[in-house]
């Protein structure tokens, strides 16, 4: 049971917010239905019940804070760990999972650094990472900062429930320190013409500021 605390700081988001299914993680796995999957921050298991539907997992293990959200999860998923991912004991999930999904979650956390590592243990070596957050190096953050501005909003980059803010740099460094051989860091969306004209012409040397969201993918070493 989680009440108060870290979830309460939840309690305003709409039930969207915890909706949101991952189709475009589900349609790089490239699993069968032997496999384990496992979720920080499920939400109401909606990129679960796809890796299910799409047979790409037979074993689908969700943790999630909001309770709510977690009782949805739990009708769908194998089982839905209920609890601030920080202080759950994730001992008996040591080396169990193919594939580990942490969708917009690390950003959230005190000490993501220490969680992802805890997460990693859970993998089987050689284990599939598919990660995301956002990108504080993106050009409108950027353009702020210029004009001395820092605003918080109720949703996108600048959510006002993040704690922690990554540059696709310092992003792959956390997977990488936390024994994730990265094989990429990509935008989730693509970049518009504009955007891809200025990538081919400096050469990719700041495609850092046309990414709203980043996405890592990688392996347990």
């Amino acid at each position: 049971m989680v009440s108060g605390g870290v979830a309460a700081i939840y309690e305003d988001k709409p039930a969207s917010y915890f909706a949101n299914a991952r189709h475009d993680i589900v349609a790089l796995m490239q699993t069968d239905g032997g496999a384990s999957v496992l979720e920080l921050g499920c939400g109401a298991g909606g990129t679960g019940r796809a890796v299910l539907k799409s047979g790409k997992a037979g074993r689908y293990v969700g943790i999630e804070l909001n309770e709510a959200a977690a009782r949805i999860a739990a009708e769908a998923l194998s089982e839905v760990k209920v609890g601030d991912v920080e202080a759950i004991d994730l001992t008996e999930c040591k080396g169990q999972f193919d594939v580990l999904i942490i969708s917009e979650v690390l950003e959230h956390l005190t000490d993501p650094w220490v969680t992802l590592r805890r997460l990693t243990e859970c993998l089987k070596p050689g284990g599939i990472v598919f990660a995301s957050s956002p990108n504080i190096a993106q050009w409108k953050i950027v353009r702020g900062l210029l004009l001395g501005e820092f605003r918080y909003e109720d949703s996108g980059v600048m959510d006002r429930t993040h704690l922690r803010w990554f540059t696709p740099e310092s992003y792959q460094a956390m997977f990488r320190d936390a024994g994730v051989a990265v094989q990429s860091v990509r935008p989730i969306r693509e970049p518009g013409w504009k955007a891809r004209a200025v990538n081919n012409l400096t050469g990719g040397r700041f495609s850092h500021l046309f990414m709203s969201q980043m996405m890592v993918v990688g392996s347990r070493t």
